[in-house]
This record gives structure tokens, sequence and C-alpha cells, in this order.
């Protein structure tokens, strides 16, 4: 199972004990997945899914909110292990006792303003905004392998809406963004940090730890890689530093020897050539008496600047 599954997978094992936390979360999921449908005076909620979880889930809120029976039928596409589950509340009296209490009806009956997410009564209180967010995740969202990326996000049908569960999401000190695709919009976290954050307002708590375990290792792997990459860029700079140090002495020496060189001058050149591969410090500490690299280093940028003298001359 992906990441994003084994997240839903926990989210439908959590439920909210309180009532109006369960409507929260049966509010979402309806919002998302479910259709009202009305033929010959009979209404009834018809929700369609994917995720066999999410059904189980939406099942267990209107068994527990209300005690109803519902119809299950599996419908199997034509390609493999392609199958989706509808999920039916029957009856005018049930289907309007169910949309009043996600607040789609109004106390006579009458539809609400649609073009609403959720009624802000629903999600009052903290721990129903948690719910909310919680089943619309569980509904429309998704999350990439965190091994190769952080990328969190909910589908919604209008931007309306998106601005709306955004507004929810960053009410948890999170910045969430959206993004128009095609015909709907997404509401999208990308730091690995936030998205840790949204698992613990959705209470998937292993997913969290799960996570914050493949960040952890992703950090130590990109502080060990940055740690590299610098030593080996110090060792290039050194051998380069040391290449161009012998070309100078070499060049020296061979336009007017070492020997018109200062004494100083002279014992460096002769362990730089005898010592190709060793460190200005290393250099230094051969010396009689030993000189600090600072020292080594104005010795072998006198012969540098003797050479490029030299050259210009020629």
């Amino acid at each position: 199972m992906s990441f994003s599954g084994n997240v839903k997978e926990e989210l439908v094992r959590q439920t909210a004990k309180s009532r109006h936390c369960q409507i929260a979360e049966l509010a979402a999921v309806v919002e998302f997945l479910g259709k009202i449908c009305v033929d010959d005076g009979e209404e009834r909620i018809v929700l369609t899914t994917e995720n066999t979880g999410v059904a189980r889930k939406f099942i267990t809120l209107i068994k527990q909110l209300f005690s109803y029976e519902v119809q299950l039928k599996v419908i199997t596409g034509s390609q493999v292990k392609s199958r989706s589950y509808r999920v039916t509340i029957e009856g005018k009296e049930r289907t309007q006792m169910v949309l009043k209490a996600i607040k789609k009806l109004d106390d006579k009956g009458q539809m609400r303003n649609t073009s609403q997410l959720v009624e802000g009564l629903l999600v009052q209180q903290t721990c129903c905004k948690r719910a909310f967010i919680r089943g619309a995740f569980l509904a429309a969202g998704s999350m990439s392998n965190p091994e190769r990326a952080y990328h969190l996000e909910i589908v919604v049908a209008t931007r309306q809406k998106a601005q709306q569960l955004m507004e929810l999401i960053n009410g948890f000190e999170m910045d969430a963004k959206i993004v128009q695709r095609k015909n709907h919009y997404v509401v999208y976290l990308k730091e690995g940090a936030q998205i840790v954050d949204l698992l613990n307002v959705m209470e998937a708590h292993k997913a969290l730890m799960d996570l914050e375990n493949v960040r952890i290792v992703k950090n130590m792997r990109n502080n060990v890689n940055r740690q590299v990459n610098c030593e080996t860029a110090n060792i290039n700079k050194t051998v380069n530093a040391a290449l161009r140090q012998l070309e100078d002495i070499k060049y020296v020496e061979e336009q007017i020897g070492l020997s018109a060189l200062p004494k100083n001058l002279q014992e460096i050149a002769q362990l730089r050539l005898e010592h190709p591969q060793s460190s200005l410090l290393e250099l230094g500490q051969m010396l009689n008496p030993p000189v600090g690299k600072s020292g080594v280093n104005h010795r072998l940028r006198k012969i540098s600047e003797m050479a490029q003298n030299l050259r210009g001359d020629n």
C-alpha cells in the first residue's frame, strides 16, 4: 500500500468520540463524495468511492449518528483490480435527517448556500475543524511518497470552496496554498514540517512518526552529502593550488634558478618540489624552525608573484 493509502487507513480507524465532531467529518465526506438524488419524490444520498476504507468510514458514521442501515454495492470496472463502492441512504426522511444534521438543509427542508464548503456552525470548535479536515483528506486527498517528495493535497470543486478549506487548514498556523488544475482547485502543502503538522491535526499519529523518520534520514543523508561535497571542493582547491605552486616554482627554476631566491624561499620551493601532495601545514612542520600555515602560504605566494613577473618580462 502507498504512503497515502496508509495514512487514509489510519484515518479510517480514527473516529471522533463527540457527536458534533462526527457530524463535521461526515459533512466533509458527503461534500466531496456525496450526491443528492431525487426521483419521483424519493430522495437519497449516494456516495461513490474507490477506497474501501472511506466507504467503511461513511457507513460507520451513519450508523453511529443515526443508527441507519445503508445499501452497499461493489462496482467492478473493466480494468483489472478496478473497483468502486457505492453507498446509498434511501428514503426522503432519512436523507433529509442526514442533510439537516450536516447543515445542507435548513429546518424547513430548503437547501442552504451550496457555494459554501461547510456551514460555519459545524466547524466552530477546533476539534470539529480537525474532524472536517480529516474527512476532506479521506474523501479527496492524497500524499506523495515522502522518500521522493513532500506534497499533500486535497482536490476541491470550486475556488470559493478551496479558499474556505485553505483557511481552515491555515487556522492551524500553516501555509497551505491553492493552484488550479484543469477544472478543479487543489489545496496543497509542500513543506515536510507542515505536512507533519497537518497529520497531527488529523490525528494520524503513526503516519506522522513514519514521516518524521523519513525526514530525519533524508536530512542526515543531505548533511553527509553536503559535507562530502564541501570536503571534495576543499581537496580540489588544495590540489589545484599545489599544482599552480609547482608550475611557478619550476618556471622560476628554469628562468633564473632557485639559487637566485632568498634562502627562506629556496627552502619552501625545494620542499614543495619534493612533497607535491603535502598540505601547507605539513610543509611548515618540515622547516627548521617550523613555520605556520600562513607563513608557508606567504612564501609560496612570493614565488608565484616572482613567476608572474618573469612571465611578464618574457
